[in-house]
């Protein structure tokens, strides 16, 4: 099987997919626009991509699922602060002295997701 999108309910799929978009550097489809009911961010292959469909309802508990990002251009640090300039919201950070661990930051609608160390900050190793 392959894997072809993955799909996350929201209240206004063309909004957060705008954010992830601007997140991530994917585009959203030609084919979609604001209003619309499902809007499709087009990850590189053979990345999936990620499907933001309208539902009624909205979030209202911890994620069962999120995604752990690695910054490709920039230290964690500046990658944190760059998504937070972008509308993300601090949620749980566990930077350690050493230089070391995480930060879980909320995309607009209140998703989880995680920023580790960028693999140049890990020693080339991911």
């Amino acid at each position: 099987m392959i894997l072809r999108h993955v799909s996350i309910d929201c209240a206004d799929p063309y909004k957060l997919a705008t954010f992830w978009a601007t997140a991530t550097g994917w585009p959203v489809s030609d084919a979609d626009q604001a209003g619309d009911d499902e809007v499709l961010l087009e990850a590189p292959a053979p990345v999936p991509g990620l499907l933001f469909i309208q539902v009624p309802e909205g979030k209202t508990v911890k994620n069962r699922v999120h995604f752990d990002w690695l910054p490709d251009e920039r230290t964690r640090d500046e990658e944190v602060d760059r998504l937070l300039a972008l509308g993300a919201t601090l949620y749980e950070d566990h930077r350690t002295a050493d230089g070391l661990g995480w930060v879980t930051l909320l995309d607009p609608e209140g998703n989880e997701f995680c920023v580790e160390r960028s693999t140049s900050e890990r020693g080339g190793t991911a």
